[in-house]
């Protein structure tokens, strides 16, 4: 377990002072020499290097390797490697077999029938079985498990009513006809489910290790997963080291051997070990050093479309943002989101006015106020900011908590200078270690504004429109309308795909009148790969598996 570290500024800074502080050492300075150039795979360039060791920055270290009470993008990343669901995705991104290497879909598209691979192992060599899925995904729902995911089971029979206490994990709507055949019933037709068999929530666990060791069963020397790969090492602020699971069923077609996942929370300190050799792939890149990047090392920057969402959510069951919709809508207006994405982050991402991106099968909401200037949202911003009872001699004293991350805190410093500017807010940041300010987002009783990034589960806008629903476990705002509840409810059982979107429209408008988020740029992925390393396709998804890689000579 980390320590907590908390960092508190107040933050009285306009906004060119804060453009100045971000930009400062966008040269590169002190980040080292590039790397030198090397010949790539080879006179051949497809000769594979004797080590195959992967090096990869994640971020921040995992709170849990239990698929089933992680949560986040670190933890994500190894669980994938971990553990194989019934699908999994392609370097592509699209859905293909996993541990199942078939199914059939009825009629009516309410029962899924699974035929498991039969030579599919756990990491001790004991046979995956349809039990085993079983079990799994009654623990998923079941409120003992604590998941946070659990809502993402909901178009399973009876999930809802198991989450929610109302019924027992057994009631749950899967079954196993024989060693290899499963069997889910869904409550209506869902034509994405497929593809949300590769969540970690729906992964399964070894029953065995679960009885034995209760929720310490995904530790070092206790884990036994399904996937390429098995937990061989987990030092706490340093790595987690995994190595290949040589009964994984496609163990011949998997060419890295072993892959170290770094904790590394600085974006500058992650750059420079990217140049100095230490690692293949990053998890980001440090915004104000994009252009040095690309000058430099432009040919190993790799950005693409990423289903996400960044934004700021307030806690909106205590004051002062609890029934008062003009001040929330007060402090959205006041910020800036072109000056963000043009000249902070400035790697393609979209300002985002609405919360649900660009997805499948569905067309955003881009309300009014977004064809407005900056300086008529800045007026509009100071009426609803007088008319919720704040002046400049009565202003805002507000806490910004985000995680630690030289990113992150850019772009709260630069937040924090436009409602300074604009309305004379006075605002704290706070930072917190990743665990930490999960626990602290999740518990409500001292946050008061908090950043969040939200990454679709799925290709569709119900992955962005039920995390706002009030029974999620995941709506960290606390927002709760009856209006908005009853259309997410209304759309999850709607199978007609147009009025099922004009549903979730309807939604969206809703919450943004209502306004617990702040939407403030739809994302892209930012990594840098060594040229070395083969095997790695962008996605929509951001998703990547190891198995798929391989480490070329240099």
């Amino acid at each position: 377990m980390r320590h907590l570290n908390i960092f508190a500024s107040s933050v009285r800074l306009s906004c060119f002072a804060v453009v100045a502080v971000l930009f400062v050492g966008c040269g590169g300075n002190g980040a080292g020499s590039p790397t030198a150039a090397v010949e790539i795979g080879g006179p051949s360039g497809t000769e594979l290097a004797v080590d195959q060791t992967l090096h990869v920055g994640n971020g921040t270290g995992p709170q849990t390797l239990d698929p089933h009470r992680a949560e986040g993008v670190p933890s994500s990343n190894i669980l994938r490697d971990l553990f194989e669901g019934l699908t999994l995705e392609a370097p592509d991104g699209s859905v293909v077999p996993g541990a199942a290497e078939s199914w059939d879909i009825s009629a009516d598209g309410l029962v899924y029938t699974f035929y498991l691979r039969e030579d599919a192992q756990w990491s001790n060599s004991d046979p995956v079985t349809a039990e085993d899925f079983v079990f799994s995904l009654r623990r998923s729902v079941d409120p003992a498990t604590m998941s946070h995911y659990s809502s993402i089971l909901e178009p399973i029979v009876n999930a809802m009513a198991v989450i929610t206490g109302k019924k027992s994990p057994a009631e749950l709507g899967v079954e196993a006809l024989d060693a290899l055949t499963l069997v889910i019933r869904l409550q209506r037709p869902t034509a994405y489910f497929p593809g949300l068999l590769t969540h970690s929530t729906m992964y399964p666990v070894h029953r065995a290790s679960v009885e034995q060791y209760g929720n310490q069963f995904a530790r070092e020397g206790r884990l036994i997963g399904n996937g390429a790969y098995t937990l061989n090492e987990w030092v706490v602020q340093s790595h987690i080291k995994l190595i290949r699971n040589k009964f994984y069923r496609d163990d011949v077609n998997t060419t890295i051997d072993s892959v170290y996942y770094y904790p590394i929370e600085s974006q500058d300190a992650e750059l420079k070990r990217f140049r100095a050799d230490e690692l293949d792939i990053t998890e980001e890149i440090p915004y104000q050093q994009l252009t040095w990047i690309r000058e430099n090392l432009g040919d190993q920057l790799v950005i693409s479309p990423y289903l996400g969402s960044y934004y700021f959510g307030f806690n909106m069951t205590r004051e002062p943002f609890q029934n008062n919709p003009q001040l929330r809508r007060a402090l959205s207006l006041a910020i800036d989101r072109e000056i963000i994405t043009s000249r902070i982050t400035n790697a393609g991402e979209l300002p985002a006015f609405g919360w649900v991106p660009q997805v499948a099968n569905y067309s955003p909401v881009v309300p009014e106020w977004a064809g407005w200037s900056q300086a008529e949202r800045d007026v509009e911003a100071q009426r609803l900011y007088a008319e919720a009872g704040y002046s400049a001699d009565k202003p805002l004293k507000i806490e910004l908590l985000y995680n630690t991350s030289a990113n992150h805190k850019r772009l709260s410093v630069a937040i924090a200078s436009m409602w300074k500017q604009t309305l004379g807010v006075e605002t704290e940041l706070l930072n917190q270690e990743w665990k930490v300010f999960l626990e602290t987002r999740q518990l409500k009783k001292t946050t008061q504004v908090f950043r969040g990034g939200w990454i679709g589960d799925y290709n569709d806008a119900f992955t962005f429109s039920q995390l706002m629903h009030s029974a999620n476990a995941m709506n960290h705002p606390g927002y709760s309308s009856p209006r908005y509840d009853e259309l997410i409810e209304r759309a999850a059982g709607e199978t007609n795909l147009s009025t099922r979107a004009d549903i979730l429209n309807q939604a969206e408008r809703v919450l943004l009148e209502d306004m617990p988020i702040i939407p403030v740029y739809f994302y892209v992925s930012k990594h840098l790969v060594k040229s070395w390393v083969g095997g790695r396709k962008p996605n929509i998804m951001d998703h990547h598996y190891t198995k798929n890689f391989y480490i070329l000579k240099h």
